[in-house]
């Protein structure tokens, strides 16, 4: 699905990735944990393809296909749909119309209306994108926009932040809804990628290999369930040994 070769990324005219090698199967589920600053979010950005997040060396492959020069809407085009940690308010456009055009399908009004009932979102539908919504409805809204989008690879920065205990039980399931989780590993169609700094969203979310983040490098590669009893018991530090 995702194949990430050699890859840096520079911003402002500095490096912040390093070398970045990753491959991610059709069907599986892979999670990046790190400390803050230590550019999990470039590297999604980067794989989104703002342009603020320049390619210096290595490339991206989606599918089969290099996409490392393609823009933001032609990778969404292909299939590739991204939550973001802290989305922005959009005044003046209505979560209603943003849900539906992110739908391939014109005929959408009854399908907008059952994924808001799903995300528990329909209250918010005609409010603005975002204004003045909590930390669990900025979350919901944008699970319900990546699943009108149906993206072949879904890329979730942080999905449990700023998220209470009840939003995150639900918020899992939309996840797990979006990666096909109810379906045998051989019939999915669909991968992700999480970013996560506490490691709660694998309380509701199976992941099939962790990755740590630290000064733009990925450091080691294993069980996340693994590698954050690590993190917990010894904190970053411990992984850091392994760039050394």
């Amino acid at each position: 699905m995702l194949e990430i070769k050699q890859l840096a990324i520079a911003v402002d005219g500095k490096e912040i990735l390093h070398d970045i090698n990753l491959r991610i199967g059709i069907g599986e589920t892979h999670v990046l944990f790190g400390p803050n600053g230590s550019g999990k979010t470039t590297l999604l950005m980067a794989i989104m393809g703002f342009p603020r997040y320049r390619v210096t060396k290595g490339t991206i492959i989606f599918k089969g296909k290099d996409i490392t020069g393609l823009p933001i809407d032609e990778r969404a085009r292909l299939g590739i749909g991204m939550s973001f940690q802290r989305p922005p308010v959009v005044r003046g456009v209505k979560t209603h119309d943003m849900v539906g055009a992110s739908m391939r399908s014109r005929a959408a009004e009854a399908r907008i209306g059952r994924l808001a009932e799903r995300a528990n979102m329909t209250e918010l539908l005609h409010r603005d994108i975002n204004y003045g919504f909590s930390g669990g409805e900025i979350k919901r809204s944008e699970l319900m926009q990546l699943s009108a989008q149906r993206p072949r690879l879904t890329l979730l920065d942080e999905p449990e932040s700023g998220v209470d205990l009840v939003s995150i039980a639900l918020i899992g399931e939309l996840i797990n809804e979006l990666l096909e989780k109810d379906c045998p590993m051989r019939s999915r169609k669909c991968a992700g990628l999480i970013i996560t700094h506490t490691g709660h969203i694998l309380d509701y979310v199976n992941a099939r290999t962790g990755y740590v983040m630290l000064d733009g490098r990925i450091g080691c590669e294993g069980d996340p369930r693994e590698i954050l009893a690590t993190v917990k018991e010894m904190g970053y530090k411990e992984c850091a040994k392994c760039l050394r």
